[in-house]
């Protein structure tokens, strides 16, 4: 019986994915600092949601709505709030979920113990990565460096306008009827 059970328990183990780093899972967005968020991006309040669509296509939605012609897509696009001009700026992240699979290990390590390979046969299958997409915006103004920050005046305003962003991009697919929204 215990070894019946130890075997359940090793195949169990080596039919398993141990993982090294998850990608954070957010159903309807996050306010973050951008740098704690993912490196690289600015030490000011992001607005973060997950982004379904294939990379670019946030760049064409924003590119359309405005109408920016091609011309600052991803940096100081202006938008207005009750005759409040704003400007926001967005990142497109990919933070990706990475295991090691221990079973091509250790066919690798029996195969190389056995017959003196060299190299690794499995070498591409011992890690598997998923990539995972978030689009993260930072908004401010020429009053206030951060506006999502929570000792902002705005902060409320530019929220709910970012949910509505965030909103009608992810249900327009074609965005050229964005423009006849407005």
């Amino acid at each position: 019986m215990n070894k019946a059970l130890l075997l359940c328990f090793v195949l169990l183990l080596l039919g398993s994915c141990v993982p090294l780093r998850i990608a954070p899972t957010i159903t309807d967005y996050k306010l973050t600092e951008g740098k704690k968020f993912k490196r690289g991006l600015p030490k000011k309040t992001t607005f973060v949601f997950a982004d379904p669509k294939d990379e670019g296509h946030f760049y064409d939605y924003v590119n359309t709505k405005f109408g920016l012609l091609d011309y600052y897509v991803d940096v100081q696009v202006p938008f207005k709030i009750d005759d409040q001009e704003f400007f926001f700026s967005y990142y497109e992240v990919e933070i990706p979920t990475k295991t090691i699979n221990l079973i091509p290990l250790l066919i690798d390590g029996i195969l190389n113990q056995a017959a003196d390979f060299e190299e690794p046969i499995l070498d591409d299958m011992h890690t598997s990565r998923v990539g995972n997409w978030y689009i993260a915006i930072e908004v401010f103004s020429a009053t206030e460096k951060d506006c999502l920050h929570d000792d902002s005046i705005s902060k409320a305003l530019v929220l709910t306008y970012l949910r509505n962003l965030k909103e009608e991009y992810l249900s327009t697919y074609n965005y050229n009827e964005v423009v006849f929204k407005n």
